[in-house]
């Protein structure tokens, strides 16, 4: 089962969250979702346990509990809804119109 685990101490390590999850079952993969520009952590992240009563057993036990100082929110993750890439901005999927060349309208003083 895969879960979600919000309100994450920027601090917390995925070792931490590991060993957090650890005393309830055997934990297949843990990954805290960082930030691409800061590497900071975001404050969330997810946690893969094979056992689905284990896990179950994790997320009774642990939402609304305290890591590292914050009282995290544990719950079971929902699948991702997939993302359309048309967006309304052009039939291509990306933005239409945009700069077409061809100056910026005469103008600017010149007199022809």
């Amino acid at each position: 089962m895969n879960i979600f685990v919000a309100r994450l101490n920027y601090d917390t390590l995925e070792s931490d969250l590991r060993y957090a999850f650890e005393e309830f079952g055997a934990v297949d993969s843990v990954k805290i979702i960082m930030d691409r520009y800061t590497g900071r952590s975001k404050g969330y992240g997810f946690v893969e346990m094979p056992n689905d009563e284990d896990a179950q057993a994790a997320i009774n036990n642990l939402n609304d509990q305290q890591l590292d100082g914050r009282q995290i929110v544990v719950k079971k993750a929902e699948p991702r809804k997939s993302r359309s890439r048309d967006r309304g901005y052009g039939g291509s999927g990306g933005y239409s119109g945009g700069y077409s060349g061809g100056g910026y309208g005469g103008g600017y003083g010149r007199n022809y």
